[in-house]
């Protein structure tokens, strides 16, 4: 098989971020509002059952890696069989069953939505793993995650703006004389967006084909199944790398902070300041994207310039300070919402640029600590913390909605639900970013230190005599 990872692959490789994006932007954008404005759920059954599912997300993310990383498995394949179960899963996650029991509703949307993210799973830590397979150069790895980023902008614009607006064309239109209804609006959005996901996944698949994969030629002992005391040994020895905890902080905070903004927009547009999110949501999500484009060149050329480390410090803050000013303001016009959504692109711009390159960064630690390569395992574990503090994330904005006494009745909620509304879109995120810039503090992997590591891991796999003086506080 050749080797060379082709400019033309890499754009295809890059492209299946769309696959992941498109849903997982809808599920997180939409998923509370269809649940409690739609299938008329109870706001806390209704966070608890996306609670549950990204926490099971969570759970099977490191399990799938370590499958993923046995010798002799190609990750192409567990891409290339999630693909039709994600999208029919997702599509079975926006129907209406038509019961008003809240005990099946809850069964029924919960198993549906933790089979989707197991789908999402299976093809999405395969996806973003076999980057560090490929290369292991610290600029490229940025740069395929750049490019992969500001793909990631298109997928972020539909995966909000088309749920914003197809639910109320589709149930506008009239056959036999009867109008299809809301809920089959969401059904043939969820549709829409599920054929596109499944076909971006075969390009990206296809776009892998002829690429040389190191795990997938390998016939090594680590060849086939694992028992789970092996796999959980595996999980244990990553989680026990230096800089992993102040990582997993990083991660778990921003993705609390992000995820309480991304699924309370409907939630600002309409209570907060009295418009219609049909309308709005589409001009939230294109600042949102354009933000986000604006600043993935900007993100790409300090994290090469100075480090990945350093552009997260900057950026975090900046997005932090920002949301308390709205706060202090108050979000009570569309102006300061779309102040709210810079101050959310430009935090994501950053984190989606360089969380998965820092990761990257921990398979050559690994290596150079138990003398093994884990790119799965490794994705999939700071996954793990990103879905915990998204699932959190949510669970704590419907929480909030039901201690404010939320209801999807009523077109003007009281005042202490409004305040609660404005308090989970800053105060409360902006407290989990000061958390999510210490982690970034405390991580100590900077460009400099990772290129003393490369150098002494180089030595080892040559044999040669090796030390590891300065990385006491990475190894």
């Amino acid at each position: 098989m050749q080797s060379t990872f082709t400019k033309r692959k890499k754009l295809g490789y890059c492209s299946g971020i769309v696959t992941e994006s498109l849903l997982y932007n809808m599920f997180y954008t939409y998923y509370l509002v269809f649940l409690t404005d739609v299938i008329k759920m109870n706001p806390i059954l209704a966070g608890t059952v996306s609670f549950i599912s990204i926490f099971w997300d969570a759970v099977t993310d490191p399990i799938i890696g370590s499958f993923a990383d046995r010798d002799g498995a190609d990750k192409r394949k567990f891409m290339a069989k999630a693909a039709f179960p994600l999208g029919f899963t997702f599509i079975a996650a926006f129907v209406n069953i038509g019961s008003s029991s809240s005990v099946i509703q809850f069964i029924y949307y919960t198993a549906v939505a933790m089979l989707f993210w197991l789908a999402y799973t299976v093809y999405t830590i395969p996806y973003y793993a076999v980057v560090a397979e490929i290369t292991q150069d610290y600029d490229e790895r940025t740069e395929i995650r750049s490019t992969s980023s500001l793909i990631n902008t298109a997928a972020i614009f539909l995966g909000n703006a088309l749920p914003a607006v197809l639910p109320a064309i589709f149930a506008g239109l009239v056959f036999s004389g009867k109008k299809l209804g809301d809920s089959f609006g969401w059904t043939a959005t969820a549709v829409i967006m599920s054929v596109m996901s499944i076909v971006f996944a075969l390009i990206t698949v296809k776009s892998l084909k002829g690429v040389s994969l190191q795990k997938a030629e390998a016939t090594g002992e680590n060849h086939g199944r694992k028992s789970i005391k092996t796999i959980f040994s595996e999980f244990f020895e990553v989680l026990k790398i230096k800089p992993f905890k102040w990582f997993a902080m990083f991660i778990v905070f921003f993705l609390m902070a992000s995820s309480m903004i991304q699924s309370s927009f409907e939630y600002m547009i309409k209570y907060l300041v009295g418009k219609d999110p049909e309308t709005w949501m589409t001009v939230v999500i294109i600042e949102l994207v354009v933000v986000m484009a604006a600043f993935i060149p900007l993100v790409t050329k300090i994290a090469e310039t100075k480090d990945r480390r350093f552009s997260s410090i900057l950026f975090m803050s900046l997005m932090c300070a920002g949301l308390i000013i709205c706060r202090i303001i108050g979000v009570r016009s569309i102006a300061v919402v779309l102040a709210v959504t810079f101050c959310m692109a430009m935090g994501m711009a950053n984190f989606w640029t360089v969380f998965y390159s820092m990761a990257y960064d921990l398979v050559e630690v690994d290596e150079f600590a138990y003398g093994t390569r884990r790119e799965s395992v490794i994705t999939a574990l700071p996954q793990f913390f990103q879905k915990f503090g998204a699932a959190v994330g949510v669970w704590t904005v419907s929480l909030i909605l039901q201690l404010t006494g939320y209801n999807a009745e009523q077109t003007v909620q009281s005042a202490k639900t409004v305040n609660g509304i404005e308090n989970n879109v800053t105060l409360i995120p902006a407290a989990f970013l000061i958390l999510s810039v210490l982690g970034a503090v405390m991580y100590p992997i900077t460009r400099e230190k990772f290129t003393l590591l490369k150098s002494r891991l180089e030595k080892k796999r040559a044999g040669e005599e090796y030390s590891s003086d300065g990385l006491e506080k990475i190894i």
